[in-house]
């Protein structure tokens, strides 16, 4: 079972969908006033759109699958990032790792898009409240309010993607399980692609929110740029300091049109949604852009050089298949190369834009950062 909730303001009502069942599969749809773009990143994990229904009016539920729960199959809540579904990236990942549990585990799925910040820690508790058996956080901005509801209700287990461990605490409570990656490795290797294949030897970093995470992608980006190209230069924005700096698209190609007219031919973002405004730059400019945490080819085919995966969606299929069997575990996770957490595309989409020697130089880069000969800053 499939239920979506898109809640508009703390105290927003919507309507009710009833589930429709098929073949066994049950589900719902809903049918918003802005229709969501299909996740394009589908060639890495099959066409896995999500539908749902509104939050049902006080005192009322949606009708129950007649599978629901069946054989102990448990409930899995998780509520998405700024930016929600369709934005290729970020969420989009996340949610391929929710439907790939709903296909392959039979898990009850049910997931909420906050309409902005004030409705995150609400979300998390509708969740929790409808016993849940895992309510998931996806982003850092959740980390208090999970940790505060993990407190709360300590039957319930949580997970939180990027998780920041609250000042003052030196352990997440024993029921809730912060995922981490080391982003700043990928970001090294597809810098690293960056710095061989730029022919103006000007490079752009386009990032969302201005805050220590994404200081990590560029951190990891300047230095596997300067590990091969020490003579490259480096442009770098950010769309601002607040959570909807991932959501705003004007903002990324605003960036990315001052960072292609100061030479720069490769820009990186790491911003959620606003990245889209750096594919629309590209596109403008016919220049190149990398793409981050699900491949991005097919938001602009012509101007995708790579994108650094994140791997959310594996990290989100697990903890739901650990809680499954039993086997979850609370405190912090951490996904980087030696894990398979993190990596970059090179396939038959891009094959003609990144020569192979190009290729085999940076899995070799790759496996020295794996074993310790490379030391990949964060800052």
């Amino acid at each position: 079972m499939i239920q979506s909730t898109r809640l508009l303001s703390a105290t927003a009502v919507a309507s009710v969908c009833a589930a429709l069942a098929l073949g066994g599969l049950a589900g719902c749809k809903r049918v918003p006033k802005d229709q969501k773009p299909a996740d394009d990143t589908s060639k890495q994990a099959g066409d896995q759109k999500a539908a749902g229904s509104e939050a049902p009016p006080a005192g009322e539920q949606p009708a129950p699958a007649a599978d629901d729960k069946a054989g102990g199959k448990i409930k899995v809540g998780l509520v998405f990032d700024v930016g929600g579904l369709g934005d290729k990236s970020f969420n989009d990942a996340a949610n391929r790792g929710l439907m790939r549990a709903k296909d392959e585990l039979g898990v009850t799925v049910n997931y909420i898009e906050p309409g902005d910040g004030s409705d995150r820690e609400s979300a998390l508790r509708q969740r929790a409240a409808k016993k849940d058996d895992i309510v998931i956080g996806v982003g850092f901005i959740f980390s208090d309010d999970i940790t505060n509801l993990a407190k709360e209700f300590p039957d319930t287990k949580f997970a939180c993607i990027d998780y920041n461990l609250p000042e003052g605490m030196d352990k997440p409570p024993p029921n809730l399980v912060g995922l981490r990656f080391r982003e700043q490795e990928g970001s090294f290797l597809v810098g690293a692609i960056a710095g061989r294949v730029t022919k103006s030897k000007k490079l752009g970093f386009v990032g969302g929110m201005k805050i220590p995470l994404i200081r990590k992608f560029e951190a990891g980006y300047e230095a596997g740029v300067k590990q091969v190209c020490p003579d490259c230069k480096i442009f770098s924005g950010y769309a601002g300091t607040e959570p909807k700096a991932f959501a705003d698209p004007a903002k990324g190609k605003e960036l990315a049109i001052a960072q292609y007219g100061r030479g720069a031919d490769i820009i990186y973002h790491a911003s959620g949604k606003t990245g889209d405004g750096v594919f629309d730059a590209a596109k403008g400019q016919k220049k190149m852009a990398i793409g981050v945490d699900s491949d991005q080819f097919h938001v602009a085919p012509c101007c995708v050089l790579t994108s650094m995966l994140k791997k959310v969606d594996v990290a989100v299929f697990d903890t739901i298949k650990a809680t499954q069997e039993g086997k979850f575990e609370g405190g912090v996770k951490e996904f980087g190369l030696a894990e398979d957490g993190v990596g970059f595309v090179y396939d038959d989409n891009n094959k003609d834009r990144i020569p192979k020697e190009v290729v085999d130089e940076v899995n070799g880069l790759a496996k020295k950062i794996v074993d310790g000969s490379i030391k990949v800053p964060t800052e």
